[in-house]
């Protein structure tokens, strides 16, 4: 799947069962892949590590679970 980037922040996370599960906020990138890595759904403007790793593993999703980015993101469960 191919997509510019900057057309993923702001849209709309789904489940494929049509669980809202937030906005596109922040994208984490593998740049030595040349891949996204996460979605997170809140800003990851974190104070300390621990509160870094709260937001990604409580408000992301792995991109590997992207079925579908158009209008919306639909992810997989």
């Amino acid at each position: 799947m191919t997509s510019r980037i900057s057309r993923l922040f702001g849209m709309d996370i789904y489940t494929t069962d049509a669980e809202y599960k937030g906005k596109v906020f922040d994208l984490v990138i593998n740049l030595e892949k040349g891949k996204i890595e996460t979605i997170t759904t809140e800003a990851l403007k974190a104070r300390s590590k621990i509160e870094a790793k709260k937001i990604i593993s409580e408000k992301s999703i792995p991109y590997n679970r992207v079925r579908s980015a158009k209008d919306i993101i639909i992810v997989g469960n």
